[in-house]
C-alpha cells in the first residue's frame, strides 16, 4: 500500500463518517464572506462551476463585520463561511462568541499589509533608510514609528490604530511587527478585552471596508487590514503601506472556511464536496503562474463581491504592490491561494494563533503544549481534506504531488519572521517564552506590566 494510501486509510479510521459518494446530503448553501480579495476562492467555485459540478447550489452572502458573520454561522443562518483563521479558534475554546466550528479549508496565505496616514508616514520615514533610487528599504521596521508614538505621547494625544477583529491574523500581525519594533501593543484580560492595557498605542476594531475612510477621518491613524483596503488608501492619496504581511511572517496562513461542527457531522458528504469545489478554485486561482487573475480581478470587482475598483483589486492581486503612489514593487506571492500548501489546514497554523491569543492574554493562564495540540486537532480538519484532495486525484482533477499528503499536520520549524525568531508549532510554550514582549509562561497580565 502507498503512503498516500495509508493516510487515508488512517483517516477514514479515525472519521468512518466520511466516505467516497457523490451524495451530499445538502445541496442547497448559503455562504458568507467579508468584502476582501482573500473571499476569492469562494467566488471563483461558483462562477466557474466548481460547486455545481459537486451538485451544490450555493448562494454567496456579503455580511457587515466578522462578528456578525460568526454569530449566524453558529446560529446556523449560514452554513458556512470565509472566516479569520482565529475564529474557529477562539469560538471553540469560548473566547468570545461561544460554538464548536471547523475547518477543513486553509483559504490563503498572505494578504494582508500595515497602511499609515500621511501625516504619519511624513514623520515616520525621517527615520526610514532610503535606497540608492531614493525609495525607502522594504522591510519597514516598526523602530521607525516608535518615534512618533512619542511624540503623540508628549502632546498628550493617543496614537489609535485599527484592525478588523481581535482574533484577527491583522491583530497579531500588526501586534507581532509593533514589538519587534520595541513598541508594546498591550493586553486583554477577561474583564478588560479592550486589548489596550499597558499599550503605547490603542488598537481597536473597525470593519475592512471602512478602513480608509476611517483613517481619513482621523479617527485612526493607521490600520492592518486584508486587501484591497491598503491599496485603496493609496489611490485615494490617504495613506503609505509600510509593510506587507510577507515580510512579517513569509507565507503566513491567512482565512480559513468554517462550518460549525454540527454541520459537518452531520452532512459529511456535503464537506466533501464543498471542500473540492474549494480546492479547485484555488488550483484555477494560482495555476499556470497566476495566468487566470485578470478573470480574477474582474470577478471580484463585481459589487455582489468586493466591489472595489478593478484596478486598486489588480495593484496587489497581480503580482505587483504599491506603497507610496508610483512605487510599485513586486510581489508576485502577496495572494497565494494554492501553492505552498496554501489549502492544507495544518495543526502548527492553528498553534500559532493560540500562541498568540495566549502571548497578549486572550488566553489569560498557562496552558500545557498538549493542549495547544489537542485544541488544534479539534478545529483543524485534514482528513476532510485528505479526503477531497482524493476524489480529485480519482477524477483526473488532480494529481498527488500536488499535495502533502505524508504531513503530521505540522509544518516544519521556521524563523521566516521580521526579527528571525524560530517557530515549532509542537514546542507552542517555549516560543512564548522566546518573544520579546508578551506574556510569558507563568505569567498574568499584571505580572507582564510590573516586569
Amino acid at each position: 500500500m502507498t503512503r498516500c494510501a495509508l493516510m487515508l486509510t488512517a483517516a477514514l479510521l479515525a472519521h468512518p463518517a466520511f466516505a467516497f459518494t457523490d451524495n451530499v446530503e445538502t445541496d442547497e448553501l448559503t455562504l458568507g464572506f467579508i468584502k476582501l480579495t482573500d473571499m476569492a476562492p469562494l467566488a471563483i467555485a461558483k462562477e466557474k462551476g466548481f460547486f455545481e459540478d459537486e451538485g451544490l447550489y450555493v448562494t454567496l452572502e456579503a455580511q457587515s463585520n466578522w462578528k456578525v458573520l460568526l454569530d449566524r454561522v453558529i446560529a446556523g443562518e449560514l452554513q458556512g463561511a470565509h472566516m479569520l483563521a482565529g475564529q474557529p479558534l477562539a469560538a471553540t475554546i469560548g473566547y468570545g462568541t461561544a460554538g464548536e466550528v471547523i475547518t477543513p479549508f486553509s483559504m490563503d496565505l498572505n494578504g494582508n499589509a500595515i497602511t499609515v496616514s500621511n501625516a504619519v508616514w511624513e514623520e515616520m520615514k525621517k527615520n526610514v533608510p532610503m535606497g540608492a533610487d531614493g525609495k525607502p528599504v522594504h522591510p519597514i521596521s516598526a523602530a521607525a514609528l516608535k518615534p512618533v508614538i512619542e511624540s503623540y505621547k508628549d502632546k498628550g494625544q493617543p496614537f489609535n490604530l485599527g484592525m478588523v477583529f481581535p482574533v484577527s491574523t491583522h491583530n497579531y500581525e500588526l501586534r507581532y511587527w509593533l514589538a519587534a519594533g520595541g513598541i508594546a501593543p498591550g493586553y486583554y484580560t477577561p474583564d478588560d478585552v479592550s486589548g489596550q492595557i499597558a499599550g503605547d498605542v490603542l488598537i481597536s476594531v473597525t470593519p475592512p471596508p471602512q478602513m480608509p475612510a476611517t483613517m481619513e477621518a482621523g479617527t485612526i491613524l493607521g490600520y492592518a487590514v486584508g486587501e484591497p483596503w491598503n491599496q485603496a488608501a493609496v489611490a485615494k492619496g490617504i495613506g503609505v503601506p509600510v509593510i506587507t504581511d510577507h515580510d512579517i511572517w513569509n507565507y503566513n496562513p491567512e482565512k480559513v472556511f468554517g462550518v460549525t461542527k454540527a454541520f459537518a457531522d452531520a452532512n459529511p458528504n456535503t464537506m466533501i464536496a464543498l471542500t473540492k469545489a474549494l480546492i479547485r478554485a484555488a488550483i484555477w486561482l494560482d495555476e499556470n503562474d497566476n495566468a487566470n487573475r485578470a478573470e480574477a480581478v474582474e470577478i471580484l470587482s463585481r459589487a455582489e463581491y468586493v466591489g472595489a475598483d478593478a484596478g486598486v483589486i489588480a495593484n496587489s492581486m497581480t503580482g505587483t504592490f504599491e506603497f507610496e503612489p508610483g512605487d510599485k514593487r513586486e510581489a508576485a506571492d502577496f495572494n497565494v491561494f494554492f501553492r505552498h500548501n496554501a489549502t492544507f489546514p495544518y495543526y502548527s497554523d492553528a498553534v500559532w494563533y493560540l500562541t498568540q491569543m495566549r502571548r497578549w492574554g486572550q488566553i489569560s493562564e498557562d496552558k500545557a503544549d498538549a493542549w495547544y495540540d489537542e485544541t488544534a486537532k479539534s478545529v483543524y480538519r485534514p482528513d476532510i481534506y485528505k479526503l477531497a484532495a482524493e476524489q480529485l486525484i480519482a477524477e483526473g482533477v488532480a494529481t498527488p504531488e500536488m499535495f502533502d499528503f505524508d504531513a503530521d499536520g505540522y509544518r516544519a520549524p521556521t524563523n521566516a519572521f521580521l526579527d528571525g525568531i524560530t517557530y515549532d508549532g509542537t514546542k507552542p510554550n517555549a516560543y512564548i517564552d522566546s518573544l520579546p514582549i508578551g506574556l510569558k509562561t507563568g505569567q498574568t497580565v499584571e505580572a507582564a506590566i510590573s516586569n
